[in-house]
Order: C-alpha cells, then sequence, then structure tokens
C-alpha cells in the first residue's frame, strides 16, 4: 500500500488568518510550506510567484491547471508543476477561499489532504483588515460575503478541523493542525 503525501488545506474569510497561523505551523516545524500560488495581475506579491499571462496560457495549454479562481481583478494560480515542488519540499499549506477550490484540488492532486476552516466574524475581518493597512477593505468585506454564502450554499462539507481564530492563537491554531495530522499519520499507519 502507498502512502499519500500530506497537504494542508486553509479555508476561510479574509483576515482569518491563513497567513498568520501558516507563519505559526513553519515556526513550530520546518517541514511546513506556504504554498505560493501563481499570481497573474498586480498588488501584494509576498507568498505569491508571480506571472504572466502567457505563463498562464501556457500552463493552461499543457493541462497544469489545477485550480484557477479570479479575485481582486488578479488571477490566482494552483498548477501542478508548483504543487509537485512543493511536496517535494514538505508539507504544502494551500490558501483557499472557495469551496469549490478545496473540491477541484483534493479530486484533481491525489494526497492525503487535511481540510482546516479557520474562522472569524465580519466585524473582525474590518478590524484586521484595517490593523494591517489593507487598501481595499471593501472588497475583503465582499469577499467575506461570499465566503459566508459559500458556507451556506455547501451545508454538506465536512472540516477536518474548524478553528475560530478569535478564541485560538495561531501558536494554538497550529497546534491543532499539527495534532490532526499526527493522528491522521497514525491511522494510516495502523
Amino acid at each position: 500500500m502507498t502512502t499519500l503525501s500530506t497537504g494542508v488545506i486553509l479555508y476561510g474569510p479574509p483576515a482569518a488568518g491563513k497567513d498568520t497561523v501558516t507563519h505559526a505551523l513553519v515556526e513550530a516545524d520546518g517541514r511546513y510550506a506556504l504554498f505560493q500560488r501563481l499570481k497573474v495581475g498586480s498588488g501584494k506579491t509576498t507568498g505569491y510567484r508571480m506571472g504572466t499571462v502567457q505563463q498562464l496560457a501556457d500552463l493552461e495549454a499543457a493541462g497544469d491547471v489545477i485550480y484557477a479562481n479570479s479575485r481582486y481583478g488578479n488571477t490566482y494560480v494552483i498548477d501542478r508543476p508548483g504543487m509537485d515542488a512543493a511536496f517535494a519540499a514538505g508539507v504544502p499549506v494551500v490558501h483557499l477561499g472557495q469551496i469549490d477550490g478545496i473540491r477541484v484540488l483534493v479530486d484533481g492532486y491525489e494526497a492525503d489532504w487535511a481540510v482546516v476552516l479557520l474562522w472569524c466574524p465580519q466585524e473582525v475581518t474590518v478590524q484586521r483588515s484595517a490593523g494591517r493597512g489593507d487598501s481595499d477593505t471593501a472588497a475583503r468585506l465582499a469577499a467575506w460575503e461570499a465566503t459566508r454564502a459559500d458556507l451556506d450554499a455547501h451545508p454538506d462539507k465536512v472540516w477536518d478541523l474548524t478553528v475560530d481564530t478569535t478564541t485560538a492563537s495561531p501558536e494554538e491554531s497550529a497546534r491543532l493542525i499539527d495534532q490532526l495530522l499526527a493522528r491522521r499519520a497514525g491511522a494510516a499507519a495502523a
């Protein structure tokens, strides 16, 4: 029996703590690393591999786009070569804001995916977005609403773990995720 590589998907609205929890995971255990999606567009570059329209077209032509979505005027891509490299390096942590994206990734890239819902109320998204100096808080609030609607439209989604980031610190959230993966590894070995 072949053991699948393990990956983590963090799902949640803007400012729920995906970046902060990922940082805590990396600090706690160097096996974890943010999967840097290919971003075609402008704006924030940290945490992304910036790409061009031609690179995206080449990936599409090769059948190497696992999932792509558009938000904030940009296109964000999970690509097979990038995912292969991320798994070769350790345990990738993928940030997603759409349940359809989770389904496509889980079905489209063979791995043992742990899916974690990070949640915060809308007013916390407003506070955190303002606190980090976002210039597009209104767009982030629209994305929060879209995430809420996405959750309401998919009541059947079963999370491997749900973390309220208003009550769990980033370090506690990372510990819970790491424990989840340890339990899954133990169950697979049994």
